[in-house]
């Protein structure tokens, strides 16, 4: 099972043109009816896209998820060719897939969610800190399928309700014990960017889609 996380830039003007042809994919569709795919979701902040995907047995890119977008994308910098996504950086889970079973969702999901936030930058490097140790040295227990990811200064987390929290079923990469016994310690409020109205860390954004594949479902009903 591999995670991907992108983010894409929608061209001035173009917003309703990139958010149909978001919603009319039909790449997608064909993937998960071959069984790439277990869960996908797009999400959308003002010209800002988010593609989470899980992938079952390769690493897919968002081109091919989404091919239609390209169009209506803009290009990112960075790299010799010109590329519609970015990979965003997976900076935070409670969880990770140790199987294709282990992953299936055992209940229905009510919601799936993307939120954005901003990190103040001279504060990245701390934020990683504190969170790398708290997810490997696995401190304590939170929702399985949460996950956060960063491009830039800028935060993406996906998650799904009702939240499913149980133990890792991989051990963490640490033996220490140096996550702070009350969370508040790590002082969270200062290391992100205030929005306009004030308000701190992470705010829902608009849901393009999200689909779960039906024959994951069968799959675990038939045993496997």
């Amino acid at each position: 099972m591999f995670r991907v996380i992108a983010r894409a830039y929608i061209k001035e003007g173009f917003e309703k043109e990139a958010i149909e042809a978001a919603q009319s994919e039909g790449a997608i569709q064909q993937l998960m009816e071959r069984g790439e795919i277990m869960t996908v979701g797009c999400f959308k902040w003002e010209r800002n896209v988010f593609v989470y995907c899980e992938c079952i047995d390769r690493q897919l890119e968002p081109e091919e998820l989404l091919p239609g977008m390209a169009a209506f994308l803009d290009d990112w910098p960075g790299q010799r060719a010109a590329r519609k996504w970015v990979p965003m950086i997976d900076v935070f889970h409670f969880n990770e897939p140790a199987s294709y079973d282990h992953w299936l969702r055992k209940d229905t999901v009510e919601r799936r969610v993307g939120r954005v936030a901003h990190l103040k930058p001279e504060m990245a490097a701390s934020y990683i800190y504190y969170h790398y140790q708290l997810q490997e040295e696995q401190a304590f227990h939170g929702p399985k399928y949460e996950i956060i990811a960063m491009h830039e200064n800028m935060l993406f987390g996906y998650q799904e309700f009702p939240a499913v929290v149980e133990k890792p079923a991989l051990p963490g990469k640490l033996s220490t014990a140096g996550t702070p016994a009350d969370w508040g310690d790590s002082r969270m409020d200062l290391h992100f960017q205030p929005w306009e109205d004030g308000h701190l860390y992470f705010k829902p954004v608009e849901q393009l889609f999200a689909h779960y594949c039906e024959f994951s479902k069968k799959r675990l009903k038939n045993g496997g």
